[in-house]
């Protein structure tokens, strides 16, 4: 069975259940096409023993993400999950920029006219 990767923004949604899952970009981008594949990226989680287990047997199903989840121990023996999952490009967080004015200024705007100083 090949490794099948969560599609997510954020790591901590990639580990939620019933989230998408491809196995190839080219399905990631197929499963969302309203989004922009940015990456497949892996992140490192901090994690307690209990919540690694916690996690592992989670996702343990065939019908979900699985191979997406590795554990390791960082340099003191604690464990770390390493996660790696489709992440999309999060436009939401992005504000657009204006569009540009194509209107032109009046020749007043650019040129000021101040009052004569020689008339009472």
């Amino acid at each position: 069975m090949s490794h099948a990767f969560p599609i997510a923004t954020r790591v901590e949604d990639a580990l939620k259940p019933g989230v998408k899952v491809a196995r190839t970009r080219a399905e990631a981008e197929a499963l969302v096409p309203e989004h922009k594949i940015d990456s497949l990226a892996t992140d490192w989680i901090d994690v307690t023993e209990e919540e690694a287990e916690a996690y592992l047997s989670s996702h343990a199903g065939e019908n979900g993400p699985h191979g997406h989840l590795q554990k390791y121990e960082d340099n003191e023996g604690n464990p770390v999950l390493a996660v790696t999952w489709w992440k999309l490009d999060d436009q939401a967080g992005i504000m657009p920029l204006p569009k540009a004015s194509k209107k032109k200024p009046a020749a007043e705007s650019l040129f000021p006219v101040w009052p004569d100083q020689t008339t009472p």
